[in-house]
């Protein structure tokens, strides 16, 4: 009889994992919901070390990306602006190759596999040009792009 009282009590209005305000589960069902309410753990989202080992290491590659970019930051603001942002751009393509080759990455992992590495990739690249390209001397010289500023600019 109590059986039948649990079952009854326990009403489901859609599939969704999410437990209620008395903690009982509203799922119960394994078929996809209907509607999303929840977000999805990124794939590779996982631990990139053990769950014994202390916090640092559990999250190693957000951390070497955040201190390669932190100390390309100290970098610009002590007057190396070239080298400093160079760095940064950098620190994101080595977080885009992290995402790459490691099947788990911890909190580096923000979207899918493919959407964080071109994100990393092409931001990591785009910053890593500019810094090639500042004023003055530039180490790096793209001829149409000049040519293409006295198109867009008219006297």
């Amino acid at each position: 009889m109590s059986v039948e009282s649990n079952s009854e009590e326990l009403e489901v209005r859609d599939p969704v994992s999410a437990p209620d305000a008395e903690g009982r589960p509203r799922r119960v069902t394994r078929r996809f919901p209907l509607f999303t309410r929840d977000t999805a753990r990124p794939e590779g989202g996982g631990l990139a070390a053990p769950g014994e080992a202390p916090a640092p290491a559990r999250q190693w590659p957000v951390l070497a990306v955040l201190s390669m970019a932190g100390f390309g930051l100290l970098l610009t603001a002590v007057d190396l602006f070239r080298y400093g942002t160079l760095l940064i751009g950098v620190a994101l393509l080595v977080g885009g190759a992290l995402r790459w080759v490691l099947p788990d990455v911890g909190m580096l992992a923000v979207r899918s596999r493919f959407t964080d590495i071109v994100t990393y990739g092409v931001l990591g690249l785009v910053i890593a040009l500019l810094a090639m390209m500042v004023q003055p001397n530039p180490w790096l010289v793209i001829p149409f792009l000049k040519d293409t500023l006295h198109f867009t600019v008219s006297s």
